[in-house]
C-alpha cells in the first residue's frame, strides 16, 4: 500500500468518527426508539420464531407434556400431502381476484366523485360513507347476511322490481347458497367498510398539484384525459400502497365464512378459505404444530407477492421528484 492509499485510509476513518454530539443523539434517538425496538422484538419476532419452532412438532396444546420433534414433517405433509392446503389455497386466490379489484375501483370511484367540486355537501358524504367501516365486523357480515336473504332481502327485492327477473322466493338469487354468486356476496361485506380506503385516495387525490389540471385544460384536455394522464400517474403511490395492503388482507380473509358457516365451507366448500383451514386445524382439532406450519406457508406466499408488487412498481408508480433513467 503506497503512503497516497494509507493516508487516505486514515483520513476516511478521521470522517467516519462520531463527535461527541452525534453520538449523543444517537443515543437518545436509540432511548427514545427503545419502547418500539422492545415490542417489536417481543410481540413480533419472539412469537414469529416460537410458531416455527412448534412447526417442528407434534403439538397439542392439551396436552403440552406429549409434544414431539418431528422435524420437517408437517411442512412435508402441507407442500406435498394435505390436497386441501392447495384447495383452500386456489379458493382464496379466486375470491381475491374478484374482491380486490371490484374493492380498490369502488373506493378510488367514490374519492373521485367526492373531491368534484361540483358535488355539493362533499363533507357529509364523506362522512356518511365512511361510518359504515365504524361498525363492528361481525355486525356487518350478520346485517348483510339479511340484505342478501333471498325470501326477503331487499337487494332481491329492489332486483325483482326494476328488472322483472323472480330474485325472490325459491327460485330466486341465492346470493350466499349459490356457488356461483357466493364471491360476489362477499364482496359486497367490503365494499359497505371501503371508507378508509375512500379516505386514503381523497388524500392522494388533494395532493395532485392543481396547476397540472390548469395547464391540461388550457391546451383542451377534457375531463377523461386529465383523469388518465394526470390524476392516474400522480396517486398511483397511493393506489400502490392500497393494493399491498388489499392483497395482504384478501389473502388473510376468514371472518364472514367463519361467523355465518362456521368453517364448513358452505356452499359446496367454495367458502373455506385459506385462513378458515387454518383456524381449523389449530383450534378445532388443536393440532398447533401443523397450524403453525400453515401460518408459516401463508407469510411466505404474501411476502413474495409483496417483493413481486415492489418490483413491478418501478414500472409504474410515479414518484414526484424522482429522476427516471
Amino acid at each position: 500500500m503506497t503512503a497516497h492509499s494509507k493516508l487516505t485510509v486514515k483520513q476516511d476513518k478521521t470522517r467516519r468518527k462520531m463527535s461527541p454530539l452525534q453520538k449523543r443523539e444517537t443515543r437518545w434517538g436509540l432511548v427514545f426508539l427503545s419502547p418500539w425496538i422492545i415490542g417489536f422484538v417481543a410481540l413480533y419476532v419472539l412469537p414469529m420464531l416460537a410458531s416455527f419452532y412448534f412447526s417442528l412438532l407434534n403439538f397439542n396444546p392439551a396436552v403440552p407434556d406429549q409434544a414431539q420433534f418431528i422435524g420437517f414433517e408437517n411442512w412435508r405433509r402441507a407442500l406435498f400431502l394435505d390436497e386441501e392446503v392447495r384447495l383452500s389455497f386456489v379458493r382464496t386466490l379466486r375470491f381475491s381476484a374478484i374482491s380486490l379489484p371490484i374493492g380498490l375501483l369502488f373506493a378510488l370511484f367514490l374519492a373521485i366523485l367526492l373531491n368534484s367540486k361540483n358535488v355539493i355537501g362533499k363533507n357529509v358524504f364523506r362522512t356518511l360513507f365512511y361510518m359504515p367501516s365504524m361498525i363492528p365486523l361481525v355486525a356487518t357480515v350478520l346485517i348483510w347476511n339479511g340484505v342478501l336473504n333471498e325470501q326477503t332481502g331487499w337487494i332481491n327485492v329492489l332486483i325483482e322490481r326494476l328488472t322483472g327477473i323472480q330474485a325472490t322466493g325459491i327460485n330466486g338469487l341465492r346470493w350466499l347458497a349459490d356457488p356461483r354468486l357466493v364471491y360476489y356476496a362477499y364482496t359486497m361485506f367490503g365494499l359497505w367498510g371501503v371508507g378508509p380506503a375512500m379516505i386514503i385516495f381523497l388524500a392522494g387525490l388533494q395532493g395532485v398539484p392543481t396547476e397540472l389540471y390548469e395547464a391540461a385544460e388550457i391546451d383542451g384536455a377534457n375531463w377523461f384525459r386529465r383523469l388518465i394522464h394526470i390524476t392516474f400517474p400522480m396517486i398511483t403511490p397511493v393506489i400502490f400502497y392500497q393494493l399491498v395492503l388489499g392483497v395482504i388482507g384478501a389473502l388473510q380473509y376468514f371472518l364472514a365464512p367463519f361467523v355465518l358457516n362456521r368453517g364448513t365451507g358452505f356452499p359446496e366448500g367454495m367458502t373455506r378459505f385459506y385462513m378458515v383451514y387454518f383456524y381449523k386445524q389449530s383450534f378445532t382439532f388443536f393440532n398447533m404444530g401443523y397450524g403453525a406450519t400453515l401460518a408459516w406457508l401463508m407469510f411466505i406466499v404474501a411476502l413474495i407477492l409483496t417483493i413481486i408488487l415492489f418490483g413491478t412498481s418501478k414500472y409504474w408508480v410515479y414518484y414526484a421528484g424522482e429522476e427516471k433513467s
